[in-house]
This record gives C-alpha cells, structure tokens and sequence, in this order.
C-alpha cells in the first residue's frame, strides 16, 4: 500500500506453500481480509515469495492471467517480490540450504531471471499512468562456510564467478527495460555468515568485482560508454536493507547510508524485522538465565546465526544457535541472534529484540527517502516458540500496523 514512505507490503514467505496452487490458495485466504483491515479504502500491497517450482507454474500464461485478475478484483499489487529461498522453506530442515542453488550456478540464474519476467508483467501502474519500478531480492551470493574462505584465492573465485552471473541477470533487466520501460532492480541481501555479509563486503564486492566486470561487458554488449554502463548497473543492483541482519551485526543504519551514498550506490528495499538481542548480567544466575532464554529459541527449521560483543568491543561470529551456546564464556557482554521476532513486541523477559534499529531505519527512511519500497518480514512464525504465536492473520495485521504508524 502506499505510505507517506513509500510502498508497504508483506512477505508472502510468512505463507506455506512450495507449488504455485498451494501457494496462492493460501493467499486467497489471507489476503481479502488482511486487505478489509490494513487498507479498505486504497490498493494492498504484497510483497511476493515464489518458489522455483512456483515460478515455473506462475510462468504459465492462463495461471500469470488468472492471478493478474484476482490481484485487481482484490485491489492488490505485487511491487516486489523475495527471489532469495528458492525451494522449500517451511516444514523441512532448511539451515544453510536456504543459499541453494547459490550463485555460481545456472540454475539461480534461471530463477532470478524468471522472477524478473513475472514481476514485469505484474507491477502496476501509478496515478499518472507511469510504471512503478520493482526489485527482487536475492541471497548474498552464496554461503561462506562451504569455501575456504580464509583463502584470498577461493575468495576471488567465488566473487567472480557469482559476479558473472549476477551480470547475465543484469543484462536480461537492461534489455527488458528497453522492451517494456520497467526498470527493475536486483537487491542483493547481505546476511551473517553469506558470501557478503556487511555493508562495507557489499561495497568492496560492488566496487572491485561487479562495476569493473560490468563495465567493460556491457560496454561491448550493450555499446555504453564506461560512464553510462557504471549508472546502469548502479541502478540494476541494490541494496536490500534486512534490518534483523545488519542489527545483528551491529551496524547502525545511518552509517551504513552514508557509506552507500559516497559510493553512489542505492538501497532496493527495507526488508522490516526484528532479531533477538541480550547484554549478560555480570552475575553467574543472571548468565545463566540469559542463555535459557536464548535456548527457547534453538530451532531445527532455519539458521539462527549469533554475534557475540565481547567485553573488549570484538565480535565473534557463531552460525548457528548450538555453536555459540557451547561457545558462551564470562568475556561474552552482549549476544545478537538472528531470528525474525514480531515488530511488535520489544521485549521478551531477560532477552529484547531489535525494535530500536527498525524505528531508526524508519525514521532515516522519513529524513531521506533513501528507497521506496518497504517490505515486513517476518518468516519464522510457524516456529516461533508457543507462547509466542498468535493467529496468523491477526499477526500479520499487528506487523503492518505497527509499521503504519510510522512516521
């Protein structure tokens, strides 16, 4: 829907639903009534999760043109669509294999490629009857702990082959521009323990592998100049801002922006969550109570990576919730884990969430316009500890409301 800060919607992914009948029947019973209470009156906006298999029914052109009906008999709009988990992500172990395929292979390619195809035909028109740009986020390239990534060499392999890949996205979106004038962007995702996992990786990846690569393929391919090709691939490949992953690694919003815009480099989406947070009491019992804590959240669905601020400033990366809790010690003062907790809740007993990073995001976001897509995300729902859970569809309301309220 349209804010004051652009356009909300919500992650389908919150949804099961591996094939595309599954999926949109799950939709079909969500969204009529999510859009009665979240906005009656104006378009609802969805931010869309496909699966391959999914992809590849949607693709079809009597099921694409039936869902293109019901999103207008519902008022709905598809703005943007979440291209990262390509199998399935609910009811299965899913842990590391969430990168799979990654980015070194063709068939993530594929995928991306025909999200792309489908996002082109489903993204609307505004007021005046211009199109509306659409991004499709995708995984930070790959999963580091399958490398040798203490090796520069296995480093600069991974980066350049992924990075050729990401430019054959690239050169699909610059040629599906001058064929339907939609401009679409990929908005890669950092998140701990990816092949890019900061702000400051996303930038040297950017600066040293993508523009470099890029430049001098799409110079010959496309007939752009250096400066041309550069503005081009600036605008095809983005940032997409998880607010639970950069607060998980401690990095504060405004830094990140300011670091982004001195390189000219753009954010595709605010994808909105929450991950857990502690400080560690000084005392034995109020440790201990910590760690319980932290321990209800131990799941065996999705990786749930922590970050530990020692008493000295370091971090220590742990990635998964078993290996830092055996890896707990008196030198731990703070831990951050990285598990989508509602927006709404900040606090949890002994352990808080991360709402202070999402008001921070929301109001640079208010100051500077820094994107216009705004995404909540809260996945981990359906493994949320039982206290926790609430009806689903009541659930997503309070997420989107409270985003709402904003600024």
């Amino acid at each position: 829907m349209k804010t004051l800060l652009g356009h909300l919607g919500y992650c389908t992914n919150i949804h099961t639903g591996e094939t595309w009948t599954d999926h949109f029947a799950a939709l079909q019973q969500a969204i009529p009534a999510l859009k009665q209470r979240l906005s009656p009156d104006a378009p609802f906006g969805i931010g869309l999760r496909l699966s391959n298999i999914a992809s590849e029914e949607l693709e079809i052109p009597e099921n694409l043109v039936a869902f293109q009906h019901w999103l207008a008999e519902n008022e709905c709009y598809v703005f943007t669509m979440n291209g990262f988990p390509f199998g399935g992500f609910h009811d299965t172990a899913v842990k590391d294999q969430v990168h799979t395929p990654d980015w070194t292979t063709e068939a993530r390619v594929e995928y991306t490629k025909r999200l792309f195809r489908i996002l082109s035909v489903l993204l609307p028109v505004d007021e005046l009857g211009n199109g509306i740009q659409g991004g499709v986020s995708t995984s930070p390239l790959s999963y580091r702990h399958w490398f040798e990534w203490d090796q520069p060499a296995a480093r600069d392999y991974i980066y350049s082959q992924t990075t050729q890949n990401v430019l054959e996205v690239v050169a699909d979106l610059i040629r599906l521009r001058r064929q339907t004038d939609r401009l679409m962007h990929l908005d890669l995702e950092p998140e701990p323990d990816g092949v890019i996992e900061t702000s400051d990786e996303f930038i040297s990846w950017f600066t040293d592998y993508l523009l470099p690569m890029g430049i001098d393929q799409f110079s010959t391919e496309f007939g752009l100049t250096d400066e041309e090709a550069e503005a081009t691939i600036c605008e095809h490949v983005r940032l997409c801002y998880d607010v639970c992953h950069f607060a998980v690694g401690y990095e504060r919003a405004a830094d990140v922006l300011d670091k982004l815009r001195s390189y000219g480099l753009r954010v595709g989406k605010i994808q909105i969550s929450a991950a857990l947070k502690a400080e560690f009491p000084a005392d034995p019992a109020g440790r201990q109570a910590v760690r319980q804590a932290f321990e209800q959240f131990n799941e065996p669905t999705y990786l749930h990576q922590v970050v530990a601020r020692t008493k000295s400033g370091a971090l220590l990366r742990y990635p998964d919730l078993p290996e830092a809790l055996a890896a707990l010690d008196d030198t731990h003062a703070e831990w951050r884990a990285h598990f989508h907790v509602p927006l709404f809740v900040s606090d949890y007993g002994v352990l808080q969430s991360t709402q202070d990073d999402i008001r921070e995001v929301l109001q640079l976001q208010a100051e500077r316009r820094f994107t216009n897509q705004m995404e909540v995300e809260t996945y981990t729902w359906g493994v949320l500890p039982d206290e926790l859970k609430k009806e689903l569809i009541d659930s997503i309301e309070r997420e989107v409301k409270w985003v709402q309220q904003f600024p």
